[in-house]
């Protein structure tokens, strides 16, 4: 569910990588920040009115600040490239969370895949991972090591850490073998882009072992055609009707009512809202199906209603 928003100051920014910079937050009172575990991530309340999630890539220790690290996206629809012109030390914004889409859960052994950005949950897992002696070991891709962030940090850990630069090996990794012997009581985490994800998908012979997240929803869930329904928003006693291809988050800022989003695509969780009546239809990427099953939450920038009508708590 959504977290309380948080007033910070850009402590500093520091160049990690070819288009990826480093940015530290910390209370404007020097005050601990709420405390965090790897695979959380923070929703910036960009000054241009957009919302954008980065995934937390410091110590969960260092209660002083919090630390993500941007990839300045080449079709950049405002966040990243908002972050990388404006966000100087000294900028203040808002910040929701900590939220974790993406824990760590225990393991006999833990098999981390990292491509791109997408290292940056995955630095946070490894480092508590050596931290309790555990058993693990990573594969971090990328284009070019001039493209790869954090790789004096994952130098640090040793062999337990292998490198792939596309452009020193003519192309990605092929991660057959090393899917191929994962064993029971294993678990894969995959952080990356959707041909990385996918790519590990179709090798991992037991799909119940990997835990992913997406930058982008690779293609829609819907399992039946789009219906109109009716949403009734508990708290304010508004009846907002929402027809197909309309979505429950749009209906709603239509009739005035705003909720926090971002993606739009059902991967962050932003919108996540809670559910007081009726049947969701689930099509985000965001909740366990244990989670979907119980039906108490759900991502009103996709889903929909199985049945008439949806109670939510707005």
């Amino acid at each position: 569910m959504r977290s309380m928003a948080h007033a910070v100051r850009v402590h500093s920014t520091t160049w990690l990588a070819s288009g990826v910079v480093q940015v530290e937050f910390r209370d404007p009172a020097g005050t601990d920040l709420p405390a965090w575990e790897p695979g959380a991530h923070l929703a910036l309340r960009l000054g241009n009115g957009m919302t954008r999630e980065y995934s937390l890539c410091g110590d969960p220790a260092d209660r002083r600040s919090w630390t993500v690290a941007v990839l300045r996206e080449p079709n950049s629809r405002g966040g990243s490239s908002w972050v990388h012109e404006r966000l100087t030390a000294g900028t203040l914004l808002e910040v929701d969370g900590p939220r974790n889409n993406f824990p760590l859960e225990p393991a006999e052994r833990h098999l981390l895949i990292a491509g791109g950005i997408g290292v940056t949950p995955i630095l946070a897992m490894a480092g508590r991972l050596a931290e309790r002696g555990a058993d693990w070991r990573m594969i971090y891709c990328g284009r070019s090591r001039e493209s790869m962030a954090f790789l004096p940090q994952l130098r640090e850990m040793g062999d337990r850490v292998r490198i792939h630069a596309d452009d020193e090996h003519g192309g990605p990794p092929d991660l057959c073998a090393e899917l191929g012997a994962v064993a029971a009581g294993e678990l894969v985490y995959c952080c990356g882009p959707e041909p990385l994800i996918s790519a590990v998908e179709s090798a991992l012979p037991d799909p119940s072992a990997l835990r992913v997240e997406r930058f982008r929803a690779p293609e829609p869930i819907a399992s039946t055609p789009d219906g109109a329904f009716e949403v009734v928003c508990e708290t304010s006693g508004v009846r907002v009707p929402v027809g197909p291809g309309t979505s429950v988050l749009d209906a709603l800022a239509e009739a005035g009512i705003q909720v926090p989003n971002s993606c739009q695509e059902g991967v962050c969780g932003t919108c996540e809202t809670k559910v007081l009546g009726g049947e969701p239809e689930h099509r985000d990427h965001v909740l366990s199906p244990a989670e979907r099953e119980t039906g108490d939450t759900m991502m009103i920038c996709v889903s929909r209603c199985r049945s008439g009508e949806l109670v939510l708590d707005l």
